[in-house]
């Protein structure tokens, strides 16, 4: 009899295990959901229970990504009280996540941001503060954080072979939004917009490279921050060119974001005082000296190697979300692209205090 319970017990564990996890999509003015959306209705981790947007060209749009109409709703707080899903994605502006946490929190509905967390440090702190009383995970998703080349990339300076690491560079970037198309005019108008962004390509790119300082090197001592307005007729509100100077003790970290590039890069390079790796998308190179060798990429674990499959790993496991999409990582990105902000207002740079507020 015994037995017999125990194997049903099993039974019943396994098959929890197994079920999706409900899902809903919070807002369509993100251009990243249109990536997403078929990896959320295929169904494989999660079911897709609703997608709110009240910009009816947009609600268009998902309908011919295959959304079915019965899932599509104007209002995602009527949304989320007739689904009552597990985990919500949201892609509305930056300025509204706190907003979306404060509604999901008390309802015990886990969250994942497109980068960054916020637009601003105080909404950061904010978002981190009710989603601990709530206990709900928050991820904040970049695309980079799947890489298995970044990893790989990490793997290597944290071995040692290139000695102490006391220098990163880091570009990130691409020709610039377009607003062609219902998609990314929908995009564009917030994304160039200082409020509802943050910033211009400060935020949008100076997001990533805060995040690989943080990841390799820490909390820094202060932020230096220059920007350009190259492109006033295509950006009138924000700067379309960023570059930080993170400072440590024994440490600087040394950074592009930009909207005015010929190509598309997320490219970053670590110094050691033995030799340096360089990390690309789909490729990590070691040199010392004049010598430089391929490095062989290791592969993600499934659960590991996309967001949905991260994050629902997560929570069947009752773990917390950990490392680069972590809550805690990106509120110091935010905080640090919030003094890289006022380090352009006063052109200097700007000290961060010993510990966070």
């Amino acid at each position: 009899m015994k037995k017999l319970l125990l194997i049903c017990l099993l039974a019943a564990m396994s098959a929890a295990a197994q079920t999706p996890y409900k899902m809903a999509v919070v807002g369509l003015v993100h251009a990243h959901v249109w990536g997403h959306l078929s990896d959320m209705l295929k169904g494989k981790d999660v079911t897709l229970v609703g997608v709110a947007e009240p910009n009816l060209e947009l609600q268009a749009e998902a309908r011919k990504a295959g959304v079915p109409d019965a899932l599509i709703f104007t209002d995602y707080k009527k949304m989320l009280e007739a689904t009552n899903p597990d985990l919500i994605w949201s892609f509305v502006e930056n300025n509204r996540h706190l907003e979306i946490v404060e509604f999901a929190a008390p309802r015990k509905i886990n969250v994942i941001f497109e980068k960054p967390l916020a637009s601003t440090y105080k909404d950061a702190l904010r978002i981190e503060a009710i989603a601990k009383k709530a206990g709900i995970r928050v991820m904040c998703n970049y695309q980079m954080a799947w890489w298995p080349a970044n990893y790989t990339a990490k793997k290597v300076a944290d071995s040692g072979i290139l000695g102490q690491v006391y220098r990163l560079h880091g570009i990130v970037g691409h020709g610039g939004p377009g607003n062609q198309g219902v998609r990314n005019s929908a995009f564009f108008s917030w994304l160039t917009d200082p409020v509802q962004n943050g910033a211009g390509a400060l935020m949008d790119f100076g997001c990533y490279d805060a995040l690989w300082s943080l990841w390799y090197l820490g909390r820094p001592e202060s932020v230096y921050a220059h920007v350009n307005h190259l492109r006033h007729t295509v950006f009138p509100k924000v700067e379309d060119n960023a570059d930080l100077m993170l400072t440590y003790k024994n440490a600087i970290g040394i950074f592009e974001g930009s909207w005015d590039l010929p190509r598309s890069y997320q490219d970053l390079e670590v110094f050691g005082l033995k030799g340096s790796v360089y990390m690309k998308n789909r490729s990590v190179e070691r040199q010392e000296g004049r010598e430089k060798k391929t490095v062989e990429i290791t592969p993600l674990a499934p659960d590991d190697a996309e967001p949905i499959a991260y994050m629902t790993s997560r929570m069947r496991q009752n773990k917390p979300i950990e490392g680069m999409t972590s809550l805690e990582m990106n509120v110091q990105v935010v905080e640090i692209i919030e003094a890289a902000r006022e380090s352009v207002r006063t052109g200097k740079p700007v000290a961060l205090p010993s510990k966070r507020d």
